[in-house]
């Protein structure tokens, strides 16, 4: 049953994850967008902490992890937001459901295998400023896309307490731009598009460590680190008159440009520790920096924006009552929580954008198996109304699936 139900899921997933508008924000405008979390359900429960060396939940932040993995393991998770967006004058409020991840992890004794596809990051926004008044300029800005990860990853367990690993990720998208300028009153206005599909690959490198104490105390140790990496983009860009009457009808074409640009991006490090008794509780840390968040392309580079240094800090754990009672149902569910705080590096007019954010989240066992759900919630604010910039008051709810079978069985025959 898992089997099929992993193949239905790739093929939706493959199919929606080039058509999805997974933000609404108007900072998706930069760069290659919003970049999306990278990491399942239980992990974003815990603002992102995932340190533990976890045998059935597929770890996507380090493929050192994957070596811990003791069942073939299939995950898949989807968001629900809902932002506020406010300016000093106005506010309005945006809806989407997106799909997070597909990943699907294979142990072979001291190795272990994982691969799927992430979508990396999002662009999606709609803005306006349009007059009534005869002979006042009215501006339209609409965008689409983002970039997707196809991702393959193999973790060696070097011994009980130690895994190493390595993966490899091939980047694809595309992003879509529409800027439309028109006077009230003339019935002709000019439109500008831009395209730019996008393609590179990268490659991480990870290792987990353990450190057994007294009193069933665990100390635990991940080290994560993406390399420098460079994206192609192939860039279209079509510049027209339009007929305002007509809906934005297509007048005449005044010419159309390409070119390709290379996006060079930072590598990234991420060091994590924690301490805590397996199957009972965690709690552990978790900072990340890259001394540049990203870079802009040709249609959407500006002198009052740039991109600086990044940096997370995040705190999180979990608690479970009882993993094994056998009464009372409540008692093995895992109740997870976190906080962050992330600098993502892009400044507008001089004002850095930055994330704060509460989590919590439950993971839910499905009784007479090893395979859960996970729900998350999350609490937080991005940007700032300073500056005629925008700020996002957004509450996320995450659902995942872990599910768990056991594949490669060798059959006796009597």
């Amino acid at each position: 049953m898992i089997k099929k139900i992993i193949i239905s899921a790739c093929l939706l997933l493959s199919l929606v994850s080039f058509a999805q508008e997974g933000t609404s924000s108007p900072y998706s405008y930069y760069g290659i967008g919003d970049i999306r979390f990278k990491g399942t359900a239980e992990g974003r429960s815990m603002a992102g902490v995932e340190v533990e060396q976890d045998s059935i939940h597929i770890n996507l932040q380090n493929p050192a992890s994957f070596a811990n993995l003791k069942l073939t393991t299939f995950t898949l998770g989807g968001t629900y937001n809902t932002t506020t967006l406010k300016s000093d004058s106005k506010s309005e409020k945006a809806r989407r459901t997106t799909l997070d991840y597909l990943a699907v992890g294979l142990p072979f004794g001291k190795i272990g295998v994982g691969f799927g596809l992430i979508p990396y990051s999002s662009v999606g926004y709609k803005i306006e400023s349009v007059s009534e008044d005869v002979n006042t300029i009215n501006r339209r800005y609409n965008g689409t896309g983002g970039l997707n990860k196809a991702f393959l990853g193999l973790g060696y367990k070097v011994n009980s307490n130690f895994n190493i690993g390595a993966d490899v990720q091939y980047n694809f998208g595309r992003i879509e731009t529409n800027s439309l300028e028109f006077i009230t009153g003339t019935p002709v206005g000019t439109s500008e598009k831009n395209r730019a599909d996008l393609s590179g690959v990268n490659f991480d490198i990870g290792a987990m460590y353990k450190v057994k104490l007294k009193n069933k105390l665990n100390v635990y140790g991940s080290l994560n680190y993406t390399f420098q990496n460079t994206l192609t983009s192939q860039n279209t860009r079509d510049i027209a008159t339009v007929d305002y009457n007509s809906g934005f009808n297509i007048v005449d074409v005044l010419g159309e440009q390409k070119n390709n640009v290379d996006l060079k991006f930072s590598s990234k490090t991420t060091l994590s520790a924690g301490i805590g008794e397996s199957h009972k509780w965690l709690i552990g840390g978790k900072v990340a920096y890259s001394k540049s968040s990203g870079q802009a392309n040709t249609y959407n580079d500006f002198g009052n924006v740039g991109y600086g240094k990044y940096g997370n800090v995040s705190l999180g754990g979990y608690y479970i009552p009882n993993y094994n009672s056998f009464s009372s149902y409540a008692k093995r569910i895992v109740y997870r929580g976190g906080l962050k705080y992330e600098k993502t590096g892009l400044v507008v007019s001089g004002e850095s954008i930055n994330d704060v954010g509460l989590t919590l989240g439950l993971g839910l066992p499905i009784t007479g198996t090893l395979s859960n759900v996970n729900i998350g919630f999350e609490l937080g604010k991005r940007g700032t109304t300073s500056s005629n910039l925008v700020q996002e008051n957004y509450a996320n709810i995450s659902v995942g699936f872990s599910l768990n079978d056991k594949w490669f069985v060798q059959r006796k025959f009597q």
